[in-house]
């Protein structure tokens, strides 16, 4: 039985519409500082490049990007930027909800980010590792104690 419910690109748009409705909704938090929009490019910029690396990786290893199904995964890609971190493609959505959560200016989004990492924890790498575990054993657990879930 197929515990991933929803996929994680919806997720993370839904996570984005949330904060933006709570960014129009809330009448305290807003913030700004200087080069909050210079930082709101970075994370932009190292959410792509983090993501797309990923993605590039899984293409030349030929295994799925479905994160529907992790069974369907054919390699251990543990090159390049799985380096430093199991889940760069949710890395770089995570990085993408902070430089949103800049553009809008409310603080209080911070918390709808953090509580996207908790619900992709909960909802949907943990299972993947279940999955990833089963099929690589050894390998995958020694790869776990050697790179951060997230960064």
């Amino acid at each position: 039985m197929n515990k991933l419910k929803l996929p994680p690109a919806l997720v993370f748009i839904l996570f984005g519409c949330l904060m933006f409705l709570l960014s129009k909704g809330l009448p305290v938090g807003q913030f700004d500082f200087f080069g909050r929009n210079e930082l709101k490019w970075v994370c932009a910029g190292l959410g792509a490049v983090i993501g797309l690396s990923a993605v590039i990786q899984f293409l030349r290893a030929g295994t799925t990007l479905d994160p529907q199904h992790p069974e369907k995964n054919t390699h251990l890609v543990v090159k390049g930027v799985y380096n430093f971190s199991r889940n760069p493609m949710y890395l770089g959505l995570l990085l993408f909800l902070l430089s949103w959560g800049l553009h809008l200016g409310n603080a209080f989004n911070t918390i709808l980010a953090a509580l996207f990492v908790a619900y992709m924890n909960r909802f949907q790498i943990t299972a993947e590792e279940e999955v990833l575990e089963k099929k690589y054993g050894s390998t995958y657990r020694n790869y776990c104690a050697l790179v951060r879930r997230w960064f």
